[in-house]
């Protein structure tokens, strides 16, 4: 296995691992859906992995600055289309203490944004799927 490759297997009734640079990442889908609930869905991964992407340049922001992150937290919010039923609108808010540093509040917005997850959603890439027998 590559350092690059994900190698997915199937772990009993709907849980899906993954492996991945040493790790296991394991999935399940929610009891309504016929799974057990035992671990995150991946789609809920996904979204997840967007929060902590933008957390992870919040944190790194007041890290290099010296800045205290006590009492820093992100949440994020999804808005569905009524017909689609898709996310259309991600919200992320950046909950700062009343004493963080009022010259670092636009700066700390700008880190959030550059988080790689959301670039790789705004200049997606191509993808292919095929079965390799063998």
């Amino acid at each position: 296995m590559t350092d690059r490759q994900i190698k997915v297997t199937f772990e009993g009734n709907l849980k899906v691992k993954a492996e991945y640079r040493g790790m296991n990442i394991l999935t399940d889908q929610p009891v309504y859906a016929g799974g057990e609930g035992s671990a995150p869905a991946p789609f809920d991964l996904f979204l997840a992995s967007l929060a902590t992407c933008a957390g992870y340049y919040v944190l790194a922001f007041c890290r290099q600055r010296e800045l205290p992150t006590e009492g820093i937290y992100l949440t994020m919010d999804l808005e569905k289309g009524q017909v689609s039923k898709m996310i259309e609108k991600i919200v992320i808010d950046i909950h700062l203490p009343a004493d963080f540093p009022e010259k670092y509040v636009e700066a700390v917005v700008r880190a959030a944004d550059q988080c790689a997850v959301k670039a790789h959603l705004l200049k997606p890439p191509t993808f292919e799927v095929k079965a390799v027998k063998g």
